[in-house]
């Protein structure tokens, strides 16, 4: 089930990455997508406005990654996050929180009227098939989340086939990436750059790479 869990998240991160530029709906952007621990089969997306960093203007909303016993795929989250940013919805106190400052909403999708997916998704499903085609064979990190922490702060949940749980990678975009991108495996067990950060749940330790 914890293998089944990380592949599954780290394959819906990987799918919904375009909407990091291009809006779910209207003006909602996919801000960060947070890793939840087995045996917890949830994943967090954090939506805000293009340009959202600080945790005032993000929401994130936790979903479920099984539905009627099926897995939710990509498709299906996109689906639930344009339910939850369009028309009013009232939710009840226990199913509203807080993660890292920002506003967690647990999401029921039984509970909403959710439409299937639009035809330019399934289109871009068959358009995926073919550049980004299924393999058995995985990376060896497997990248289960990601957050825009602020303009030039990004964090990557980062899980390696040996560790039980994902770590995260603190780097800044606007750093030249090739060279930790070739030694990011053994930086992160390189003690000098781990540090900690208890307002993340998402991860076992942070690996801060922003000096690369």
């Amino acid at each position: 089930m914890h293998d089944e869990i990380v592949e599954q998240q780290a394959d819906i991160t990987r799918l919904l990455l375009h909407h990091v530029h291009a809006p779910v709906t209207g003006t909602h952007f996919i801000r960060g997508i947070l890793p939840i621990s087995a045996p917890s089969a949830v994943i967090r997306v954090v939506l805000g406005e293009a340009g959202a960093y600080t945790p005032d203007e993000l929401i994130a909303y936790e979903i479920p990654l099984q539905w009627d016993d099926e897995p939710a795929t990509a498709q299906d989250i996109t689906a639930v996050l344009r339910t939850l940013v369009t028309g009013t919805h009232i939710y009840s106190s226990d199913h509203i929180t807080q993660v890292m400052g920002m506003a967690l909403v647990r999401v029921e999708p039984s509970a909403l009227d959710t439409p299937g997916p639009t035809t330019d998704d399934r289109a871009l499903g068959i358009l995926r098939c073919f550049t980004q085609p299924y393999t058995e064979e995985k990376p060896s990190l497997l990248l289960r989340g990601f957050c825009l922490l602020d303009e030039d702060r990004l964090r990557l949940y980062l899980h390696a086939a040996e560790a039980p749980e994902a770590v995260a990678v603190d780097v800044r975009p606007s750093n030249a990436t090739t060279a930790w991108l070739a030694s990011l495996p053994s930086l992160l067990d390189e003690e000098q750059y781990w540090t900690e950060d208890d307002s993340d749940p998402h991860c076992t330790r942070v690996v801060n790479l922003t000096g690369w």
